[in-house]
């Protein structure tokens, strides 16, 4: 393994540490029968950022092109399939971007597509309503999968094959259309509302059971908040969490999105996806701090995975990552104990074409590996999943 490839193994406001009271983090040792007593907190594992992103082609590259210049910068990537994220790259956490199209069509004639002279996107699912997993409408619209729906039986199906995996945490970041693109003749989606962010509990309810998904209402305990239930109480055991799936929103608070979708539920009773809420918040449970670097960005994770909370962090940028060569913060990000590590770039090849070798994953390449900061004693990477 070269130096390089060793290193490589391995934006958004950095998350708030405001004072909760919580109990000493518990000290157990691992089951020896299959790691069934290690929590769902005290395993790390890789995710996807983008993860349905497909870099656009021919001449609707050309038209993205036009409309954004700046796109080779930061749209040249593509990732594989959903299931070959899950299988073949070793990926436990996914990030799929979504756009409201309650009547459907919204975004079936972007504007790279019309500028072409390639007419709307023959995909039906295009025409019909429901969310639409897409980086940037009219620009960058390219899916390996193209609705939530879509996705999510994709990582079903996955999923039911392979019951003894760890928690899949899926992230939602729930988008808007650019007003650049709007004033060029683009989509313009509409804004959102609970009727819309109740959709998304129904869309997901529609493809996985209950007992296939962890929710708020799973981890609270009476009398407590949601917050205090996972700091006090714990999160549940591997023994438990295996083989189901796990959502939240990345979209911050306090914000229009999250104060919607908490109104009347602070404690996400009822809901399908966790919110990322302050510390401090009833909601609180999952956070993120984006980029790993410096002293106070590593403290500030390691207090909040000390603490209890899952956290995300990323090892890389899109593209800006590899031109800055900048192959120190994957292993900062592993080293930082953050559960879930978010990459572009998780197997070999995908920067090839900008004469690098890099990559980001577990070391030795593994699905899911003992929390480098919280793991209880005994341990063993290889119990996690079955």
């Amino acid at each position: 393994m070269t130096k390089l490839t060793r290193l490589a193994r391995s934006g958004i406001a950095l998350a708030s540490v405001a004072a909760t009271l919580a109990a000493p983090l518990a000290v157990t040792t691992a089951s020896s029968h299959g790691g069934d007593d290690v929590r769902m907190n005290q395993i790390q594992v890789m995710g996807a950022h983008n993860a349905f992103h497909r870099e656009m082609q021919g001449a609707e590259l050309a038209e993205s092109i036009k409309i954004d210049p700046g796109y080779p910068t930061w749209g040249f990537y593509s990732h594989a399939s959903v299931p070959d994220l899950l299988e073949r790259q070793s990926v436990r956490a996914l990030e799929f971007d979504l756009l409201p199209d309650p009547a459907g069509g919204l975004y079936s004639n972007p504007l790279a597509r019309q500028r072409a002279g390639l007419g709307p996107d023959p995909d039906p699912d295009m025409a019909a309503p429901g969310m639409k997993v897409i980086h940037v409408a009219d620009q960058d619209y390219n899916s390996s999968c193209r609705t939530l729906v879509r996705c999510l039986e994709q990582v079903r199906t996955w999923s039911r094959a392979n019951r003894g995996h760890v928690p899949l945490i899926l992230q939602l970041e729930l988008k808007q259309t650019d007003d650049r693109w709007e004033q060029q003749g683009g989509a313009v989606s509409p804004p959102w509302t609970t009727p819309l962010l109740d959709d998304i509990d129904q869309e997901i309810r529609s493809v996985f059971t209950e007992k296939e998904l962890i929710t708020a209402d799973d981890l609270r305990r009476p009398g407590l908040t949601l917050e205090q239930s996972i700091l006090k109480q714990g999160w549940p055991k591997l023994s438990w969490a295996r083989g189901k799936v796990m959502f939240f929103f990345d979209n911050g608070g306090p914000g229009a999105i999250r104060d919607m979708y908490i109104a009347g539920r602070p404690n996400l009773e009822g809901r399908a996806v966790f919110t990322r809420g302050n510390p401090g918040s009833p909601d609180a449970a999952i956070t993120m701090v984006n980029d790993p670097r410096g002293a106070a960005n590593t403290a500030a994770i390691q207090d909040l995975v000390r603490r209890g909370y899952i956290v995300r962090t990323r090892s890389d940028e899109p593209l800006r990552t590899i031109r800055e060569n900048d192959y120190s913060r994957v292993g900062v990000a592993l080293d930082s104990g953050a559960q879930m590590v978010t990459t572009d770039f998780p197997t070999i090849g995908m920067t090839a074409r900008y004469d690098s070798e890099f990559v980001a994953e577990l070391p030795g390449g593994k699905a899911v590996r003992c929390n480098p900061l919280v793991a209880p004693r005994g341990c063993r990477d290889s119990s996690l999943e079955h």
